[in-house]
C-alpha cells in the first residue's frame, strides 16, 4: 500500500552552484531530469539534500556551494546561496527554506534553516518535514572503499526514522575530538577529571548511536526478506564497533564497558593519536545473498542492484513504521541497469508512492516514466520542463 507522503511541489535555487535562479514546479509525483554531463542536474538533487540536516549529498562545505562566475555580469559573489521548497499540497504543505548564514564567517560556515517563514535555531527541525535518501555515482564504490562511507550510509538510514540520531552522533564525534586533543597535547598527564568527564559522554552517546545503528539494521533485514523482484536480497552485519556489546546485556552495562575500555586505552590512543574503540570503527558488511559473496566481491552491476535494494527496502519499512517515505534522489542510475531492472525499479517507485528525482543524459532510459514523471531538460543552469 503506497504511504502518503508530502513531495516537493516547487524548488526554488539562488545562486546555487550553476544556478543564478531556477525554479521547477513539476505537477507530478517524480521527476526526470535529463541534459549533458556537466549540466547541473545533480545540481538539484544536491539542493533538495540540503532540505535535510548535514552538509548535502556532496558533503561540502557551505561556501563552495555559492555560484560564482566572473563571465556573468549579474552575479554578485557576495550573495550567499539559498534553497526553498514548497512541499506538500493544498492544507497539507509546509515552506522549507536553507542557505548559507549571509553573517558567517569564513572560518567557519553556518546554514540558515526556516520553516514557514520562521527562523529555527538548530538544522535538525527539518527532519520533522521531511526525509531524503540518495544514490550517487561517487557511491558505486561503497562496498570496496572504507567503512567511513558504508557508515555515513547507515547513518542516513537512521536520520530518516529517528531525527535525533544526528545529534548523538554529533555529539559522540566532538567528545571524541576534545579526548585526542586533550591526550595529544599532555598525554596519560592530562587532567583525569576532564577526561572521565568526556570518556563518559562518549560511552553514554556512542552506545546510543551503536543501538540505533543496530537496530536499523535489525528492522530493515524484515523489509529486505519481501519480494524485491530482479534486486538482489542482501544480508547485513554490523562488525568492528561495540553493537555486539548490547548482546550481552542492559544498554547501562554496555556503556560502563565502552567507559572502561576508554580509560584502559589512554596510553595506546595517546601514542596513536587516534581512538581505537567506538562505533566510528563500525562498519557495515553487505552480502549477495544467493551468491554467500561479500559484496565487495560482486560485480559493479550486482553492487549497484545491492545498493537500491537497499534503499527500496529502507523505503517500504519507513512506509510501514512511518506512514511515509523518504523522497529519494537517484543521481545516473538507470545508465547501470539493465532494462528489466529498470522497469522493476520505476514501477517499485511508483507502488511506494513516493516522490523520486531521477537525472541521466539519455532520455529513453526514462520511457517506462512517461505518464508519471514530470520530465525536465537541464541546459547549462537552465531547466525547462518538456513533459508531464
Amino acid at each position: 500500500m503506497a504511504a502518503q507522503n508530502r513531495a516537493v511541489a516547487r524548488l526554488t535555487l539562488t545562486n546555487f552552484r550553476n544556478y543564478a535562479h531556477a525554479r521547477i514546479e513539476p505537477n507530478a509525483q517524480s521527476v526526470v531530469l535529463t541534459g549533458e554531463n556537466g549540466a547541473g542536474k545533480t545540481n538539484v538533487l544536491e539542493a533538495i539534500s540540503f532540505l535535510a540536516p548535514g552538509r548535502g549529498l556532496r558533503r561540502a562545505k557551505l561556501s563552495e556551494v555559492t555560484r560564482c562566475d566572473t563571465h556573468d555580469a549579474d552575479v554578485d559573489p557576495s550573495r550567499c546561496w539559498a534553497v526553498a521548497a514548497k512541499l506538500g499540497q493544498g492544507d497539507d504543505c509546509v515552506d522549507l527554506g536553507t542557505g548559507l548564514d549571509p553573517d558567517a564567517t569564513s572560518i567557519r560556515d553556518r546554514r540558515v534553516v526556516r520553516v514557514d517563514g520562521e527562523t529555527e535555531r538548530s538544522q535538525a527541525v527539518l527532519s520533522e518535514h521531511v526525509a531524503v535518501v540518495w544514490l550517487t555515482p561517487q557511491m558505486d564504490g561503497l562496498f570496496i572503499e572504507g567503512p567511513g562511507g558504508r557508515r555515513r550510509f547507515l547513518d542516513r538510514l537512521v536520520y530518516a526514522a529517528d531525527p535525533a540520531h544526528a545529534g548523538r552522533v554529533s555529539a559522540y564525534e566532538q567528545a571524541m575530538r576534545e579526548r585526542s586533543r586533550l591526550l595529544s597535547d599532555r598525554g596519560t598527564g592530562a587532567d583525569a577529571g576532564w577526561l572521565d568527564a568526556l570518556e563518559g559522554t562518549m560511552a553514554e552517546k556512542g552506545m546510543a548511536v551503536a543501538a540505533a545503528r543496530r537496530d536499523m539494521v535489525g528492522r530493515l533485514v524484515a523489509f529486505i526478506d519481501e519480494d524485491t523482484g530482479p534486486f538482489p536480497t542482501a544480508d547485513l552485519a554490523l562488525v568492528g564497533g561495540p553493537e555486539a556489546w548490547l548482546d550481552d546485556g542492559p544498554a547501562l552495562a554496555a556503556e560502563e564497558k565502552f567507559r572502561a575500555q576508554l580509560s584502559a586505552d589512554r596510553h595506546q590512543d595517546a601514542a596513536d593519536g587516534r581512538t581505537h574503540s567506538g562505533p566510528h570503527r563500525t562498519d557495515l558488511d553487505v552480502r549477495h545473498r544467493a551468491k554467500a559473496r561479500e559484496a565487495g566481491s560482486c560485480s559493479t552491476g550486482e553492487q549497484k542492484a545491492l545498493l537500491i535494494g537497499l534503499v527500496l527496502a529502507h523505503a517500504r519499512m519507513q512506509a510501514v513504521e512511518q506512514g511515509r517515505c523518504p523522497i529519494l534522489l537517484l543521481d545516473e542510475v538507470a545508465a547501470h541497469l539493465d532494462q528489466e531492472r529498470r522497469l522493476a525499479l520505476f514501477d517499485l517507485i511508483d507502488g511506494l508512492g513516493t516522490q523520486a528525482w531521477l537525472t541521466g543524459t539519455d532520455p529513453v532510459l526514462f520511457d517506462g516514466m512517461r505518464g508519471r514523471a514530470g520530465f525536465f531538460d537541464v541546459t547549462n543552469g537552465a531547466i525547462h520542463q518538456t513533459q508531464i
